[in-house]
């Protein structure tokens, strides 16, 4: 553990130093192994030690490693075509990070609604739970009040309604609406997922209102959930996607997909950053994209979501204090639903006690834990993470007098 670190007082005071990774494990300075369910809160979607991605990376290092967004290179050519034919869009604007892809969707939204409906059409509709990241626009559709009131205030015009509230949707959404903005589960809201009767409610009165919709697919996309991307299991119909996280392995690089009704509206200049799309991040997410996008990769996301999910399934039946499993593909939550008998909040307690013994473990919201391993994570692997979370759990049970 690193105590007394150069980093802001936003990180804890200690913090692990992992020093390699290999396959779906890590090891920290003091050698220590770690089964990892974080997955680098779902980026790592092929696991540690990949030298194949190295390799690309090492040898576009050395012919070009950036030239700004002045000009372009071959492997951001490369990308850009795959991602707009897979999703049938007309172009892809690269970036840095997660928070800045739905920086970017917001300003396009607002764009296309200034220049089709008129300037009082800017309105940005979000929902409570829902987290799109930590800039200043991203943090301002992430109605958590922890994120937002010290950086107070906020751009204008957000409004925050419950998530699967057909009826406040209805009653909420008009014409003053430049954009909806939602994951389709909520990564930081308890893995709460989009019902099929908000999705098709959410397509209606966006398409009757000329509303677009942003889908943050951020943690979701890329097979993380079991499909290619996660509005396709819930039929959702985005104008904007927003992707990051596994798209580059862990470089810096995250993505707005365009349709061509809003492309045909931005003008020369209108938005850029200088780091988004340089050659080397290019190269090893074209690597990456083709092994995410292989039908039988994505079947067996699928399926080891569901052994995963019955096996914790299992577990929440055995545990008083454990409830409601949540999730798709691997991207999965299990509830815990009480604290110890003298109060103290069991989350933190089971998260460090499940790094101890060797297991490393998300939390979502107040009360979920929650995994997003490697995607190429196996089955045996799976079920040693649940043997580690078992033996933990009994343990927890016993010292703090709750039943099992």
């Amino acid at each position: 553990m690193a105590a007394g670190h150069p980093f802001p007082r936003c990180y804890p005071e200690e913090l692990l130093v992992v020093e390699k990774g290999e396959g779906v494990y890590l090891e920290d300075q003091a050698g220590n192994r770690y089964l990892d369910f974080a997955g680098g809160i779902a980026v790592n979607a092929l696991g540690y030690g990949r030298d194949d991605l190295a390799e690309i990376a090492a040898r576009q290092m050395k012919k070009l490693s950036h030239i700004s967004n002045l000009f372009t290179t071959g492997p951001a050519l490369e990308l850009g075509r795959k991602m707009v034919k897979r999703g049938g869009f007309q172009a892809v604007q690269f970036l840095n990070s997660g928070s800045e892809a739905n920086e970017t969707a917001l300003k396009y939204a607002r764009l296309y609604a200034q220049r089709t409906r008129g300037k009082d059409s800017y309105n940005l509709l979000c929902f409570h739970n829902a987290f799109h990241g930590r800039t200043l626009g991203a943090l301002s559709v992430t109605p958590t009040a922890k994120y937002q009131e010290p950086f107070m205030p906020l751009i204008p015009g957000t409004k925050a309604i419950d998530f699967n509230d057909c009826r406040a949707l209805e009653s909420t959404l008009n014409s003053s609406f430049a954009a909806v903005i939602t994951e389709t589960i909520q990564g930081e809201g308890g893995l709460k997922a989009m019902t099929p009767d908000f999705a098709a409610t959410l397509n209606r009165l966006c398409r009757e209102l000329d509303v677009l919709l942003i889908v943050d697919e951020v943690q979701t996309g890329l097979s993380r959930t079991g499909t290619f991307f996660a509005f396709e299991g819930v039929g959702l119909e985005p104008d904007l996607v927003t992707l990051a996280k596994p798209l580059a392995g862990g470089l810096p690089l995250s993505a707005v997909l365009i349709p061509e009704k809003i492309n045909s509206l931005i003008h020369l200049g209108e938005h850029g950053t200088t780091f988004g799309g340089g050659p080397v991040t290019t190269a090893v997410a074209s690597k990456i994209w083709d092994l995410l996008s292989e039908e039988d990769f994505i079947t067996s996301v699928a399926e080891k979501g569901g052994y995963f999910k019955g096996l914790l399934g299992k577990l929440s039946s055995r545990f008083a204090f454990l409830g409601e499993v949540r999730g798709r593909g691997l991207l999965l939550g299990l509830e815990v639903v009480k604290s110890s008998e003298n109060g103290q909040e069991l989350l933190p307690v089971l998260l460090e006690e499940l790094r101890n013994k060797g297991l490393l473990v998300l939390r979502s919201g107040k009360s979920f834990l929650r995994f997003a391993p490697p995607l190429v994570i196996s089955r045996e692997e799976i079920a040693r993470g649940v043997d580690i979370m078992e033996e933990v759990f009994k343990s927890i049970a016993v010292k703090g007098g709750l039943s099992q």
